[in-house]
């Protein structure tokens, strides 16, 4: 399969896996915040449950769908952070080729969190009374990692705000502009 490049030289893109509750759309919302316009948030949730309405299965559309619209933001100009659990059995050679065909930096983060923590973090959330915790055991994987080392491990003891610092500086995106958009 022939590469087709994808954003430029200036453009990031980052990676956000963990298990669920694990805080990626926080990290991301962070992000975003912190960043201004211009920052793309590509979310798992939203293009796989709310608009395509489709199960987590191996092969699913949503997978191309993460893909094409990571892809069109970049190209358009945007960061772009994809974030979701995004296994690495049924997401990971998406994720490969799609960092590989980026021509800015590239980085992958994997917020590790126990599964204690989990039910913790889960019991929180708006959607805890439709999810228990057999539903949440069946989903969590331990260090679901991507092949390669590629993923920075960023474990539940770093707080909200580190992780965003962190992920701000490693990316750059600390020192870059906002885009007027």
């Amino acid at each position: 399969m022939t590469a087709v490049r994808v954003g430029t030289a200036e453009t990031r893109l980052v990676l956000l896996r963990g298990n669920s509750a694990a805080g990626k759309s926080s990290v991301a919302s962070g992000l975003r915040e912190r960043f201004g316009r211009g920052l793309a948030l590509v979310g798992q949730d939203n293009l796989r449950r709310t608009v395509l309405r489709e199960r987590d299965r191996p092969g699913a559309a949503n997978i191309g769908l993460i893909d094409l619209t990571a892809r069109y933001a970049l190209d358009a100009g945007f960061h772009v952070v994809v974030e979701g659990i995004l296994y690495a059995d049924r997401y990971g050679d998406m994720l490969a080729r799609l960092c590989a065909d980026h021509r800015g930096p590239s980085h992958a983060y994997y917020l590790d969190v126990g599964f204690d923590e989990t039910l913790v973090r889960h019991a929180t959330k708006p959607i805890r009374d439709e999810v228990g915790p057999e539903q949440l055991r069946e989903w969590y994987r331990p260090r679901d990692l991507l092949p390669g080392g590629v993923e920075t491990v960023i474990g539940a003891d770093s707080p909200l705000h580190r992780t965003v610092d962190r992920i701000m500086t490693d990316t750059g995106l600390a020192h870059l502009p906002p885009v007027d958009r």
